[in-house]
């Protein structure tokens, strides 16, 4: 992360990565509310909500997350999080999350974001990461599985949309080793 801010090209866009500060709520909201609300099911809570994004950076605040955004010049085009419970049983795992916009999917963003958190997960001495998604996420779930992730678990009918549907959940997992091992490769 000592590399950051961070600028890439994807698809012909300038795209910068750097972390997500308090000052991006507005930024951040704008985003999560353009995104379908099927690409947020995954998340513990509906981040099109203001005070989830304030517990958000709370929890960046308390050193228990650390999340980047991709800032085009439109605005946020992406985020990602490494989340952790350093007071849990599970200190050693970190969760990633990724959201991309659906305008810049398929270009390398996702795999350049997916990077940078291996990189804070080396820095934060852990060991697993995982990351949920429903199964219909292909692309997501052929990115994940194209940088090291293997399918651990399916949790049948565990997440719920507003309209009462319930989806699936996949949890893919891999060695924080393994993704170091990729990095240097």
């Amino acid at each position: 992360m000592n590399d950051l801010p961070k600028t890439i090209e994807c698809s012909g866009k300038v795209v910068t990565l750097r972390r997500f500060r308090a000052d991006d709520l507005d930024a951040m909201l704008k985003f999560a509310r353009s995104l379908p609300e099927h690409d947020l099911l995954f998340l513990d809570r509906d981040l099109k909500h203001r005070k989830v994004v304030d517990a958000w950076l709370a929890e960046i605040e308390d050193g228990f997350i650390d999340s980047l955004i991709a800032e085009a010049p439109s605005g946020v085009v992406g985020t990602s999080a490494l989340v952790r419970d350093p007071l849990g049983w599970s200190t050693h795992v970190g969760e990633l999350r990724l959201l991309v916009s659906p305008k810049l999917r398929g270009v390398g963003l996702g795999r350049a974001m997916l990077e940078e958190s291996f990189r804070m997960a080396l820095q934060r001495d852990l060991r697993k990461l995982i990351a949920r998604m429903t199964p219909d996420q292909t692309a997501a779930i052929a990115l994940f599985e194209d940088l090291g992730f293997v399918r651990e678990a399916l949790l049948a009918d565990h997440v719920m949309g507003r309209d009462g549907v319930t989806h699936d959940l996949i949890v893919l997992s891999q060695t924080v080793e393994r993704a170091a091992a990729r990095l240097v490769a």
